[in-house]
């Protein structure tokens, strides 16, 4: 798919946000630098890598950059507060605004907002604050249980429960990464996740990534080391009308949620029927990323994927 329409001059200063404060400031690292190096083979010679940590207001100020691109995964990077930031200083960013980008990384409060569309299929689940009697909490569900932290992904802090006695370590485990935790049924199928795009300010999805993990689910491990999970894309264990389904069900939740420029949309499938996940305001850009090898499979190479993710910079008010 070609895209060739330049929205910022060559010439214009471009920051790349990247590192941050957050678990997944070493992924954000290796997102940065990857988009950082496509950046430059499109010929913005004054792109320029800037490290976020406490000092990230003075970092920006007065350097006159025409741009942000938003490396960042996870809390303060993700969550609405680097965009509440930009948002001061008048910078245009890449993806999501504010609200949007507030909403997506808190995984109950996504669900809150997609209820509202019942033909959206939400997993089972109770929300459990710090200090809640958890096994009371948990009562209806039925084991295996998945516990993982409200904020966070890279699957930090993530636990398959299959019992009741291990419920309790396993959101110990949780609580570490944020006192709110979110306790799902584990769907006993396969992952899928597909990327939405905008150009021109039109959403679509990309083709749809199965992923089959050597470990026992997909975790930090298979997510992150090479070798550890087979990509599958287009998927080919969906049907065409499934497949279809997935497609129209990622616009309606990232146009729901008032995603901007990109997203990225985890199921899980059994029975052929896709159980909502999360959205990601903020997809991995490295070379094990799922969102340049989705786009990749629609013949969109990874510099045309950076190139079309700066192009959303601006639209998110």
């Amino acid at each position: 798919m070609e895209n060739n329409d330049r929205k910022y001059a060559k010439s214009e200063k471009i920051a790349v946000l990247y590192g941050g404060l957050s678990s997944e400031k070493d992924v954000s690292k290796r997102s940065g630098k990857n988009v950082f190096e496509a950046l430059k083979r499109l010929g913005y010679e004054n792109a320029e890598l800037v490290e976020v940590d406490q000092n990230i207001s003075e970092k920006l100020k007065g350097k006159d950059y025409s741009v942000a691109y938003n490396a960042l995964h996870g809390k303060y990077g993700e969550d609405g507060c680097i965009q509440g930031i930009l948002e001061l200083l008048k910078i245009p960013y890449t993806g999501s605004g504010v609200m949007a980008s507030a909403i997506c990384m808190n995984k109950e409060y996504t669900k809150k907002v997609l209820s509202t569309d019942k033909e959206i299929p939400l997993i089972k689940s109770v929300f459990v604050k710090k200090g809640d009697n958890v096994l009371k909490a948990c009562e209806e569900l039925k084991y295996p249980i998945i516990t993982k932290p409200v904020c966070e992904g890279s699957s930090f802090g993530m636990t398959k429960v299959n019992s009741k006695e291990e419920l309790l370590p396993a959101y110990e485990e949780a609580i570490k990464f944020n006192n709110d935790v979110l306790i799902e049924e584990f769907i006993d199928g396969f992952f899928v996740t597909v990327g939405v795009l905008e150009k021109e300010g039109k959403p679509f999805a990309t083709e749809i990534l199965e992923i089959r993990p050597k470990n026992e689910w997909y975790d930090f491990e298979a997510k992150y080391t090479k070798g550890m999970s087979d990509f599958i894309v287009p998927s080919t264990s969906l049907s065409k009308e499934s497949t279809k389904k997935i497609k129209e069900l990622s616009v309606k939740a990232h146009t729901l949620a008032g995603c901007s420029g990109v997203s990225r949309i985890d199921y899980m499938i059994m029975n052929n029927e896709p159980y909502f996940l999360e959205i990601n305001t903020s997809p991995g850009m490295t070379d094990t990323s799922d969102l340049p090898a989705q786009a990749s499979a629609m013949g969109i190479s990874y510099d045309e994927l950076v190139l079309m993710i700066l192009n959303s910079a601006g639209l998110n008010k």
